[in-house]
């Protein structure tokens, strides 16, 4: 049973959120909250699987309540829901530790998709994608910790690595999927997988899409 909170500033729109996961067998509401203090604080009493994530709320707003959730080292993920696929807020989401985002208008299914991929570790946004909204707005809002001009090599974040692994999470940023760099790089896909398994552990990255924002932080990809 996946579990989820719903935050949401508006009560028509966390009524009609809770009425489609509800009406799911293998989902449940735990809770909603209406601005982003009460979601970080429902979040640390009810750990959910999932927190559905409205970003312009009053107080708190989206953003910084997905960052104290997503540092607070639980295992809860968020899934942004924000007004276009192409924004800063869908950027600043991602930054902040969402594991993916999802258009407010999207059909049914693809928040009830998004909301299982997420609390199965998958990422929602496709790598081209998380690419593009990095390449739009990298250059204009705060960036990781990593902001020197300093090589990828010096950065701690990437001394575990292997020579193979640095490869495949350079061309991870570049946004190919497991397939394309199987194909490019003649591996297997299961072992493509692997390495990006490994690659994730060793830089604690929560997911795929933090994987990608990771090699722009420490240049091993820039804005094209």
């Amino acid at each position: 049973m996946t579990t989820v909170l719903i935050v949401d500033d508006q009560s028509l729109q966390r009524f009609g959120f809770r009425m489609l996961v509800e009406s799911q067998d293998d989902m449940t509401v735990l809770g909603e909250a209406a601005n982003g203090g009460e979601a970080v604080r429902m979040t640390a009493e009810l750990r959910p699987d999932v927190v559905l994530m409205d970003i312009r709320m009053p107080g708190l707003d989206g953003i910084e309540a997905t960052r104290r959730i997503t540092t607070a080292g639980n295992r809860t993920r968020v899934l942004i829901l924000t007004t276009f696929d192409l924004d800063e807020y869908a950027y600043a989401g991602l930054r902040a530790g969402a594991s993916g985002f999802l258009i407010k208008d999207a059909q049914p299914e693809e928040l009830l998709a998004g909301i299982r991929a997420v609390a199965t570790g998958d990422a929602v946004v496709a790598p081209s994608l998380t690419r593009r909204l990095l390449d739009a707005y990298a250059e204009h809002l705060p960036s990781g910790p990593t902001t020197s001009d300093a090589s990828p090599a010096a950065d701690p974040r990437l001394t575990s690595l292997t020579d193979r692994e640095r490869e495949i999470l350079t061309v991870i940023g570049q946004g190919w999927t497991n397939s394309e760099t199987s194909a490019r790089l003649h591996l297997a896909e299961s072992t493509v997988k692997t390495h990006v398994s490994r690659i994730l552990a060793k830089t604690g990255s929560r997911d795929r899409i933090q994987a990608v924002i990771l090699a722009y932080d420490t240049k091993l990809v820039r804005p094209s």
